[in-house]
């Protein structure tokens, strides 16, 4: 892994289609709203996102917690960005600050942890374990 900097940031879009709300999957009596999460997907594709370059060959990093508050409903067919900035690194666990917004507004915002991963050793100790 190379040396990842405080403030490295990273983005990743969605358009909001049926299958990301709410009432598709979770409870038929919900509105047609965006859902917690394919918000949780967004943010961790933007942390990942802010860190791949700094990644090695046969690395990638693995979510290890998330922390977040979904603030506001967001209709189908919106635009939605993850958003992530490294506030923290302690050896191969880098935590970050994360957020979303619809185009008009913040939608959600908390914290999130990853682990950097020999994608090698993970599959291994998979084997291993589950074999």
């Amino acid at each position: 892994m190379k040396e990842i900097p405080i403030g490295a940031r990273g983005a990743y879009t969605l358009r909001v289609e049926a299958r990301h709300l709410a009432n598709s999957f979770k409870d038929s009596v919900l509105p047609p709203v965006f859902s917690t999460p394919y918000l949780v997907l967004i943010m961790e594709n933007a942390a990942l996102n802010a860190i791949k370059q700094y990644l090695e060959p046969g690395e990638s990093a693995v979510g290890t917690h998330v922390d977040i508050r979904h603030l506001v409903a967001t209709p189908i067919g919106r635009e939605v960005t993850g958003h992530a900035e490294v506030i923290r690194r302690e050896g191969r666990r880098i935590d970050f600050r994360i957020w979303a917004t619809d185009g008009a507004e913040d939608i959600g915002s908390g914290t999130h942890e990853r682990a950097v991963v020999s994608v090698t050793r993970l599959i291994e100790k998979m084997a291993v374990k589950y074999a």
